[in-house]
């Protein structure tokens, strides 16, 4: 059994099917989905869909994207969410410079709140970084010096260096179906070498679906074919990549049943 642990399963593209989505993905063998939470106005669709799908995990968190249209939301906010019993993770939060749609120091006053929140809450970071390595470990370096916490690297695609920097931190490392596409040379060599004991596996979908899925939204049920890739791109059995990937889950996202 695999577990999805990064899908938006209330974005346009699965929401208006989610319950058929749910149902191909435990046919498909997925044992548990976490439901990520991008924007507040969002927070409550996100948690209900946990609370009425008992395989279906949620998180509160602000999207390095919707920072600035965020900043009331502050560690307090997001400890007084993450009380509920069905939310098991802080986030995603992060700095993404690519698009750069916040400023980037609200994007790290808010990377900072969530950090605060994880670390008050006992809950996993949910970390999202693109183009803005440096600055992440900046943040995440500078934040551990005053108190330790724990989380995920998801949809991983940054250096290899950057990886080994995060598995320093004690953090996990998430890939998604973009280790399946031919361009992702580097993205490939580093999976390949990741401690398995650090590993799990997403979709972040609707995005990025893994092939053989190109072109159509991404959906939970696919996590199985990026864990197949992966499996043999590291030259472990599916049944053993699943199983340590699973545990792993499990291991850090200590709140779920």
């Amino acid at each position: 059994m695999l577990i999805d642990s990064h899908c938006h399963l209330n974005y346009k593209g699965l929401v208006e099917d989610q319950e058929n989505v749910l149902e191909r993905a435990r046919a498909s063998g997925i044992d548990l989905m976490l439901n990520i939470a991008t924007r507040e106005s969002e927070w409550d669709a996100v948690l209900d869909t946990a609370i009425r799908a008992p395989d279906v995990w949620a998180t509160v968190g602000i999207h390095p994207h919707e920072a600035d249209e965020h900043p009331h939301i502050d560690t307090a906010k997001l400890v007084a969410r993450a009380a509920h019993p069905r939310v098991v993770g802080i986030g995603e939060t992060g700095l993404d410079y690519y698009y750069d749609h916040s400023d980037r120091e609200r994007q790290r006053s808010s990377f900072r709140s969530h950090i605060v929140a994880a670390r008050d809450t006992g809950l996993p970071l949910i970390v999202h970084t693109r183009d803005a390595e440096e600055d992440t470990l900046a943040v995440m370096r500078d934040e551990m010096g005053k108190g330790a916490y724990t989380g995920v690297i998801h949809c991983f695609t940054a250096s290899g260096a950057f990886a080994d920097a995060a598995l320093e931190l004690g953090f996990y490392i998430s890939i998604s179906g973009i280790v399946t596409f031919k361009s992702a040379k580097d993205l490939q060599e580093t999976a390949a070498r990741l401690p398995i004991d650090r590993l799990l596996v997403e979709t972040d979908s609707p995005f990025l679906a893994p092939v053989p899925h190109r072109g159509r939204p991404c959906e939970p049920a696919f996590v199985a074919d990026t864990a197949k890739f992966l499996a043999n791109l590291r030259g472990e059995s599916l049944e053993d990549l699943a199983a340590a990937t699973s545990a792993n889950f499990r291991t850090l996202f200590k709140k779920v049943a």
